[in-house]
């Protein structure tokens, strides 16, 4: 072998060597990640429907990339901008010699392959000289190598623009037209399709004119191809342009701003389980509830509805949103922010004190006039009812019964207990808190609160299945990013079924 290479002749070495280098650099000159500027958060219900979007860090309204794209669009863009997509390599030959031709008597005529502008999108240069060109069409068959045909419709859909500060296909769509990609007519795609080669065109009363000749240009060529019928095409021609930029859904900003929080720099477009039609529903009462408690200094407010069998979050309204009044301070999520629970712990502690047994149902309390170091508790009412059933304390909210029933329990166990719940924005020690946790002098938020209550009705939904033990995947947060849980051991937990039974009866018996 070794005597085979030392008689090979120096220039065909010499040769060999150049075209190997050539090879390597041919291979590593793309880039691994061609596109790295800043996307739009985007959040969508469990059908897919767009919730919200945030505009991107750099002022652009640019979605994250989406591998899918619509057949009308492939249709559009390809008899709009490259014609032979699918057959060429990289860069179209034939186009190249039409294009010089054309140049050289006078004319003007471009030949960039999409391929080609996906690089050109890449190197963020739209300088069109020779050698960019030459580097274009080289760097356009290094993609075409690397990528399908597919991938580089989806790359170019993803990072074309559409005029003023929008970017890509799924951007263009909602701005323009309200809807999401799939759901645009054909006059509407080939408005689109036509963007990217003048995005100026779109401005709302400049070149209108222009923008609907090409357009009903390309349509007339997709009719002529057979690509487009003719009732289609009669119908495309009487639609309108878009006029100016519409505003994006704005239908869970709150829960937006949670999953921008909680997943920066992990990715930026999420698939939620919130239903669209009940999350609409919910913001409705929320703004009407909002408006009549207004008058009496109330002006924040938020709902929170979950499946009880998931943990899944159906509805998220996290205030009522008003972006033009920053007085009421509507952007601030209250279902995440720790506030005062008020009576909303009593039930753990009547539960925690049934599952040892301290505590039963129609076990006689005091509701008397109590002072414990200097501390005294009063019921809401002022009055006292001296022995009163557990059920019926809990079911009217006694005060002075639970802080004597937290006394026994001890409220450092209490606190404990808590946690073992999944509330963990007790962020000071249970001395801090005394006695007074029972009553809401501790803070804790309405997902973690909601939380606790949903994996209270699992254990008993699930009890008879389970055959009495309590697993762990039905002790959980809410999620609003399904990601259940199927398999799991038997847990520790501070209530068993019976009590949290017990302990909910009691809750259904509320004379409002």
């Amino acid at each position: 072998m070794l005597e085979t290479i030392k008689a090979i002749p120096n220039r065909v070495k010499i040769l060999l060597l150049f075209f190997l280098l050539a090879l390597a650099g041919f291979y590593v000159m793309l880039p691994g990640q061609l596109f790295s500027a800043p996307t739009s958060y985007v959040l969508e219900d469990a059908d897919g429907v767009l919730l919200n979007a945030t505009i991107a860090k750099d002022g652009q309204w640019r979605f994250p990339y989406n591998e899918n794209i619509p057949e009308k669009f492939i249709t559009c863009i390809t008899s709009f901008e490259d014609n032979r997509f699918f057959d060429h390599p990289g860069m179209d030959l034939i186009a190249i010699v039409r294009a010089a031709k054309k140049n050289i008597n006078g004319g003007r005529q471009g030949a960039s392959t999409i391929t080609m502008q996906v690089t050109r999108l890449a190197l963020n240069n739209n300088k069109r000289t020779v050698w960019n060109k030459i580097k274009e069409s080289i760097l356009a068959l290094r993609l075409e190598f690397g990528y399908s045909k597919k991938q580089i419709l989806s790359l170019y859909a993803s990072q074309a623009p559409f005029g003023s500060n929008v970017v890509g296909l799924d951007a263009a769509a909602w701005r323009y037209f309200g809807r999401a990609p799939y759901k645009l007519s054909w006059a509407e795609m080939a408005t689109l399709a036509v963007l990217p080669n003048a995005p100026s065109l779109v401005h709302p009363g400049k070149n209108r004119q222009s923008l609907l000749e090409k357009r009903n240009r390309l349509l007339a060529q997709l009719l002529h191809s057979g690509k487009m019928s003719k009732q289609d095409y009669s119908l495309a021609l009487q639609e309108d342009l878009p006029q100016k930029p519409l505003p994006l859904p704005q239908d869970a900003p709150h829960l937006l701003q949670r999953f921008a929080k909680e997943h920066a720099g992990e990715y930026s477009k999420a698939k939620s389980t919130i239903q669209f039609s009940l999350q609409q529903n919910v913001n409705k009462i929320i703004q009407q509830r909002q408006q009549q408690y207004k008058g009496n200094g109330i002006n924040n407010i938020c709902a929170l509805v979950l499946d009880v069998e998931t943990g899944n979050a159906l509805a998220y309204s996290g205030n009522s949103y008003d972006s033009g009044n920053s007085d009421i301070q509507s952007d601030v999520d209250i279902i995440a922010a720790p506030r005062s629970p008020g009576s909303a712990l009593k039930p753990f502690l009547y539960a925690a004190m049934m599952g040892d047994g301290i505590l039963l149902p129609h076990s006689l309390v005091p509701d008397i006039p109590t002072q414990i170091a200097g501390y005294t508790p009063q019921n809401f009412d002022k009055d006292f009812d001296g022995a009163v059933e557990a059920s019926m304390a809990l079911s009217r909210s006694l005060n002075v019964p639970a802080v004597r029933l937290l006394q026994q329990y001890k409220y450092q166990r209490f606190y404990e207990t808590l946690k073992q719940v999944g509330i963990t924005t007790l962020n000071n020690p249970a001395d801090h808190y005394g006695l007074s946790m029972i009553l809401g002098g501790c803070e804790v938020n309405m997902w973690q609160l909601a939380g606790a209550y949903a994996s209270m009705a699992r254990i008993i939904n699930h009890d008879e299945r389970n055959k009495g033990k309590i697993l762990s995947p039905d002790i959980h947060a809410p999620q609003y990013l399904d990601s259940r849980v199927k398999n799991g051991k038997e847990i520790n937990f501070p209530f068993d079924a019976v009590s949290i039974y017990f302990t909910l009866q009691a809750m259904q018996e509320v004379m409002r």
